[in-house]
């Protein structure tokens, strides 16, 4: 398995029996995602353009017959693949979000690592996700559902800015703009992740994280911490 290749079995309900020796027998919800699933390791390896229903159904071990019986087109089985990759990202967000510490910096702080971690900040992954941002202006259902989630960690981002700066009673610090600017800083490092990664560091990624919150909360996020 390269570094391009998802487990299919990653998904609650999928064995490795119904991967490994697909079963006629397997719930039309989990013939679906193995098909995504087999949808995004081609993607990775291939790109979105490259990628066929053909590719998809040997990823996955199946007919293209299958795939069409599930999906019809391509553009069914792209939508519903961007729908389980953020879905996935939005479980794993809410986790962090709900198992952080009361205060609105911990909760910040998780945040920002749970977009660093390995699981989400990790070079599969990373291609699929900017091979859809790649087709947001030509594909206005990827555009619309990337907006939704954008719209929400925004919301959630800012909303826990707020606080902090109450809290802080910082001054001359605008919710929005510390927003955007970890907004960005995030896709920065992913996009670096995913086309420097002989320079790239986990760790100094972190840390540039970490830097810039120490710079603008300096009584919430101490520097060194």
């Amino acid at each position: 398995m390269n570094e391009y290749s998802f487990n299919l079995c990653h998904h609650q309900g999928m064995s490795a029996a119904a991967t490994d020796s697909p079963r006629r027998t397997a719930s039309r919800a989990a013939r679906r995602q193995q098909l995504v699933d087999a949808t995004m390791n081609c993607i990775a390896r291939k790109g979105m353009s490259s990628t066929t229903l053909s590719d998809v159904a040997k990823e996955a071990g199946l007919s293209q017959g299958i795939v069409n019986l599930h999906f019809e087109s391509k553009d069914n089985l792209l939508t519903e693949t961007l729908a389980s990759l953020a879905g996935e990202y939005r479980e794993k967000f809410d986790k962090a979000l709900d198992s952080a510490g009361p205060t609105a910096a911990e909760k910040l702080q998780a945040i920002l690592e749970h977009d660093l971690r390995p699981s989400i900040c990790n070079r599969a992954k990373l291609a699929i996700w900017f091979a859809f941002w790649g087709e947001v202006k030509s594909r206005p259902t990827y555009q619309r559902m990337c907006a939704e989630w954008d719209e929400r960690y925004d919301n959630v981002v800012a909303g826990l800015c707020d606080e902090i700066i109450a809290e802080g009673d910082y001054q001359n610090i605008s919710s929005l703009s510390v927003t955007y600017a970890i907004a960005s800083m995030i896709n920065g490092l992913w996009l670096s992740c995913l086309i420097s990664p002989r320079t790239w560091s986990r760790d100094a990624a972190r840390k540039a994280v970490a830097d810039y919150l120490a710079s603008t909360f300096p009584q919430h996020f101490p520097a060194g911490s």
